[in-house]
């Protein structure tokens, strides 16, 4: 998101050129007056930054919508690999009539809190489908995580036993790494021996970099993030917020 000094600056310089002269009409005015024109400007700003304020609004308010119709052009783009993808692991109702996708990183602090949230909507909403996305941002330790992740996937069609080792492996203390994802995957019971060997699969890849595509045309650089029906979500925002946008979703509006 655009930061408040970057943002106070574009709508100072967006409030200069409504007020001076563009280049194309430069030779209208002397330097002398266009110099004017600047004092002029900027002292009536100064006198009256409420006209900051409202012209700051307005510009976040425009950018918020046109940041909302590129989410929903780029979703609705990439829907299949987003919602019906083969490399991904499916909660909930397969048949749900909203989807829920979060793109997470086994290192993410707030990733880790947002995990209840997540299951949360999972218990309490029986029309919802739950897709998880491994992304892991973080360095060495997260890659090799999902890599493992993906691995537990690939030996669990039901989700069942994924989602115990999410739970475990996002749940639990220190750094969470190759070493730690393969004690967890012991630990609920898979199959150690399928697992090395579905680690060295070109499946492992695959799936992390249809992550990583997904989530650059989306426009998403941080975890937790999420692709609720066709809105983009960026942020552990919190459980009502997360409802919110799955009855809008659903019904259009916050509460259905």
């Amino acid at each position: 998101m655009t930061s408040r000094p970057r943002l106070i600056a574009a709508t100072c310089a967006a409030l200069l050129a409504i007020a001076v002269p563009q280049a194309s009409r430069a030779d209208e005015f002397s330097a002398s007056q266009r110099g004017e024109l600047e004092r002029i400007v900027r002292e009536y700003l100064v006198a009256h930054p409420e006209v900051i304020q409202e012209a700051m609004t307005e510009l976040e308010k425009r950018q918020t919508a046109a940041d909302a119709e590129k989410h929903k052009a780029a979703v609705k783009q990439y829907s299949e690999a987003l919602f019906t993808s083969p490399r991904q692991v499916v909660l909930g109702n397969p048949n749900g009539n909203v989807t829920f996708v979060e793109f997470f990183d086994y290192n993410c602090g707030y990733c880790k809190r947002a995990m209840d949230d997540m299951l949360t909507l999972l218990k309490d909403d029986p029309k919802l489908k739950v897709v998880l996305k491994e992304f892991p941002v973080l360095g060495p330790g997260s890659v090799e995580a999902a890599q493992v992740a993906v691995a537990v996937r690939m030996q669990d069609k039901t989700g069942k036993k994924y989602l115990e080792f999410h739970q475990k492996l996002l749940g639990g203390r220190g750094q969470a790494d190759k070493a730690r994802a393969l004690a967890v995957a012991k630990d609920i019971g898979l199959d150690m021996g399928r697992l090395d060997k579905d680690l060295a699969s070109p499946e492992v890849k695959a799936t992390l970099q249809e992550s990583f595509k997904l989530a650059e045309a989306l426009g998403l650089n941080g975890t937790p993030s999420y692709v609720i029906g066709d809105n983009v979500v960026v942020g552990a925002v919190g459980l009502e917020s997360l409802k919110e946008k799955v009855n809008t979703s659903r019904c259009g509006k916050p509460s259905c």
